[in-house]
């Protein structure tokens, strides 16, 4: 099987670069627009040894920030870890370059976006660079001290898996912030470990870094060229333009198949060789898969091969654990589960007892089940509410009058 894909891979190797993380000229602007001011700035630029001070929209008092310390960046720009001097709070500030001539389309989405499994924006403002025209937008966002990528790293390095539990528990809050983005239409295009943040005393995990996302319109293109490499779906790496939220469930499903593993599931090189590590797992995809991820793609001449089965996969995971996967991970984006439907798994059934804990003996982070109102009228609508609400928490919400009696 092997020596069949890597002639196939040499007959393919006329591909340009491929990079991880492919850039964001097309996520990161939308209409051309004039960009509001949201507050003043009293110092040139945000830098480790500045502070800076803005206007809060909400209530017009003023707020200074000490930069303490860059805790990420990248072709985006820089992350901030920072202080708040009046409070002494904590808050992470994302500092990119802003083009003037447009809406910056992060800030549009961040703005709208409220979810407890979603990261915060508390607000924006604006700042000079050391160019007279630079002129760099700030987003300040809740600070959460860890990702499950640190997470990950952290248990290969100690040779350990994470602990299925804390799995179930991560995976279930992602789930239901993508079920609630994509519920809006907004589709992240970059899930990996890296924007999954983590409270390692909570275990509270939030969806973050919307700087690849969009909301997606029937019919109108987008880019293929999206999504870091390791959790690209298929379609995109078919080059598909008018692709769908699925996207992001093949994400996820590589993200909880690395939970598992300890390592990513596809290792691809470059976008071809991405192709062949799905390949090795999932099979050849047929005619009809081919069609469903992109209709307008040219025919390849793909070895024939046949699928891995899953539980030589993963031979330490759970039954019910591998068939998530198998439900995440498919190639036809129309068939993958979709995230309430992923909500009622039975992978999930332990989390809903009324004594299940952590593996260090805690309780289940006080977050994994404070539904929104729009959360329980959907599992209303799909009668879903004894599934994925434990009967401890609906006897509360019923006395509270959020669910009906």
């Amino acid at each position: 099987m092997y020596k069949m894909l890597k002639r196939f891979k040499k007959k393919s190797s006329t591909e340009g670069k491929d990079e991880s993380q492919p850039p964001r000229n097309e996520s990161s602007i939308s209409q051309k627009a004039d960009v509001p001011e949201n507050s003043a700035i009293s110092l040139n630029k945000l830098s480790l040894e500045e502070k800076v001070t803005t206007t809060s929209d909400s209530d017009k008092q003023a707020i200074s920030y000490a930069a303490e310390r860059v805790i990420g960046n990248g072709s985006f720009g820089v992350v901030y870890q920072a202080t708040v001097l009046e409070t002494g709070d904590t808050v992470a500030i994302k500092k990119v370059l802003q083009d003037r001539r447009f809406k910056n389309r992060e800030l549009e989405i961040m703005s709208s976006l409220s979810h407890p499994c979603v990261v915060a924006m508390k607000h924006c403002f604006h700042s000079k660079g050391t160019k007279p025209d630079d002129v760099f937008l700030n987003l300040v966002m809740e600070y959460i001290p860890e990702t499950i990528h640190r997470t990950l790293r952290n248990h290969t390095k100690a040779k350990k898996l994470v602990p299925i539990m804390y799995t179930k528990v991560y995976v279930f809050q992602i789930v239901r912030s993508l079920a609630y983005i994509h519920s809006i239409g907004v589709c992240h295009r970059d899930i990996k470990p890296q924007n999954l943040l983590l409270n390692p005393r909570t275990h509270e995990a939030k969806l973050c870094d919307f700087g690849s996302a969009k909301i997606l319109v029937k019919g109108e293109p987008n880019v293929a060229y999206i999504c870091s490499r390791y959790y690209r779906a298929p379609e995109l790496v078919f080059e598909a333009t008018e692709y769908t939220t699925s996207i992001d469930i093949w994400s996820l499903g590589c993200v909880m198949a690395e939970l598992l593993l300890g390592t990513p599931l596809f290792p691809g090189d470059t976008g071809i060789d991405q192709l062949i590590e799905i390949i090795k797992i999932l099979g050849t995809p047929t005619r009809e898969e081919i069609q469903a991820m992109n209709p307008n793609h040219r025919s390849f001449k793909f070895p024939q091969i046949k699928p891995h089965p899953w539980n030589k996969v993963f031979r330490k995971a759970p039954p019910d654990a591998i068939d998530l996967v198998s439900k995440f991970l498919r190639y036809d984006p129309t068939t993958r589960i979709t995230p309430f439907d992923c909500l009622t798994h039975t992978f999930f059934a332990e989390l809903m007892e009324a004594n299940a804990r952590l593996p260090n003996g805690k309780p289940l982070p006080e977050t994994l089940f404070n539904y929104t109102d729009a959360e329980l009228k959907t599992a209303q609508e799909k009668g879903i509410t004894n599934k994925i609400i434990p009967a401890h928490i609906q006897a509360e919400l019923k006395k509270v009058g959020r669910l009906p009696s």
